[in-house]
């Protein structure tokens, strides 16, 4: 008889650590946006993957960070919120034989609550062995994790072996979610987050932390296109022109970006127009914040 077991497993650790390329990698699909900018991902993003008997609900979260603005206390709030009422947690290091001051608070935020948590090291294709032994030897003085996971969420080396050892966690019961779904994200959400994810891959530092992308026109035509609005809002009046560039080329090379990984995404031929506006302190604008899909009804 099939046993059916489901569950939800919460991806947690510092900016940049690959949080979402390994949620992406666990469920087989582009889920989460990703770019090599610290707070890429600003909510929880649920990524499901069913194998066999078994239904993974992962929760993909922001990178623990100092807050500056009422986004990124909103940010951090999701983390540590996101350790709790979870059947686990995997904590994502990078191959470094040192706790840093955000690995530190998710260890005793574990601690606190109790949780079964798994430490997950990642990027392992970059480093040898002695020092992937040495990183495994600090951390697991740290805290008695139930299992450590070395893998490469980039070349997918230990994924699968990641899987088979989530298993355990998984409770028996009915599947949480349907069998054909693989994101609880509206598509309207996916694609305004696909065209900041080429904002993040296209721009300069600064800029892209302070843009949100709001869709404002979805609709499918009877012939099955797609077409598409998308607003970029952006903070400052002087990153307005940096976004539009000469001629209108960076917009350009922005939109056609997001088209082809939207296409991709719905399945279907696409026309994506986009606009750039100012909101001046969005960030710190609760009002504003919710309207761009960052909530807090807790």
């Amino acid at each position: 008889m099939q046993i059916n077991k489901s569950g939800m497993i919460s991806v947690v650790g510092r900016p940049n650590v690959g949080k979402s390329t390994l949620t992406n990698a666990l469920v087989g699909e582009k889920i989460a946006i990703v770019s090599n900018k610290p707070q890429t991902t600003r909510n929880r993003i649920c990524a499901i993957l069913n194998r066999g008997a078994c239904q993974f609900v992962f929760m993909d979260t922001p990178g623990l960070h100092k807050a500056r603005t009422r986004l990124g206390d909103y940010m951090v709030k999701l983390v540590r919120e996101s350790v709790a009422d979870v059947d686990a947690v995997m904590l994502l290091v990078e191959p470094i034989a040192n706790i840093g001051a955000p690995e530190a608070e998710l260890i005793e935020r574990i601690k606190q609550l109790g949780g079964s948590a798994v430490l997950v090291i990642n990027k392992i294709d970059t480093v040898k062995k002695d020092v992937l032994l040495e990183v495994m030897r600090v951390y697991g003085a740290a805290h008695q994790f139930q299992a450590i996971v070395p893998l490469s969420a980039k070349t997918g080396e230990g994924v699968e072996h990641l899987l088979d050892v989530l298993e355990e966690f998984l409770p028996e019961g009915p599947q949480l979610f349907p069998e054909d779904m693989i994101t609880d994200q509206p598509e309207r959400q996916i694609c305004a987050e696909i065209v900041r994810e080429k904002l993040l891959r296209c721009m300069d530092q600064e800029i892209p932390h302070g843009t949100a992308v709001e869709i404002t026109k979805f609709s499918e035509r009877e012939d099955g296109l797609l077409e598409l609005e998308a607003t970029i809002y952006c903070d400052k009046a002087s990153h307005k022109g940096m976004i539009i560039g000469k001629g209108g080329a960076m917009l350009k090379k922005i939109g056609e970006q997001a088209r082809r990984d939207i296409e991709q995404f719905m399945g279907t031929k696409v026309f994506l127009q986009t606009w750039v506006k100012v909101k001046e302190n969005w960030r710190d604008n609760v009002n504003l914040m919710k309207n761009f899909g960052y909530r807090d009804d807790s």
